[in-house]
């Protein structure tokens, strides 16, 4: 089944070339001592290329987050899967909408109570996933190659912190 079709993907491609932080010339004052500017031009760095590593599945980090919870997370709610995603229930709902349509999840009970449904991965999203997986994985490898072992676990603490 072939995966529906993502506004947010025609925008990406329309963009000539990479995201550049730091362009010659330009003041940027104090963003540059700012640490939530550094994560958003990390951020934008790596969706840029997530989306071009997973767009064989045009899946988005949401996507494939709320993809994974479903699969190791087997009858969970949307009102929890927003939760866990922190995100409102309406955003997940958009997202479940697509996943569903691109044949990986299945809402399972009782229709007429839409709070009460289960989300379940199905065999064509398991599949998928796990292809998906490894593409997430090798991104992330080549996002971080630059940082040693000890660098990136200290990174991830580090961002753990500040999300706390």
């Amino acid at each position: 089944m072939s995966s529906p079709a993502s506004p947010r993907r025609a925008r990406r491609s329309a963009r000539q070339e990479p995201f550049n932080p730091h362009i010659e010339g330009l003041a940027y004052g104090p963003l540059d001592r700012l640490v939530g500017y550094a994560v958003r031009r990390a951020q934008i760095r790596l969706y840029e290329d997530f989306g071009e590593a997973l767009q064989p599945w045009n899946i988005t980090p949401q996507r494939f987050s709320a993809l994974t919870l479903i699969y190791h997370n087997p009858g969970i709610k949307p009102t929890e899967l927003a939760r866990a995603m922190g995100i409102a229930r309406s955003g997940v709902v958009i997202i479940l909408d697509w996943l569903e349509a691109a044949g990986y999840v299945r809402r399972v009970g009782d229709q007429a109570d839409k709070r009460t449904l289960a989300l379940e991965v199905s065999t064509e999203g398991k599949t998928a996933l796990r292809n998906i997986t490894k593409a997430v994985e090798a991104h992330d490898a080549r996002m971080s190659t630059r940082l040693s072992a000890e660098e990136k676990k200290q990174l991830m603490a580090l961002l753990e912190r500040l999300g706390v």
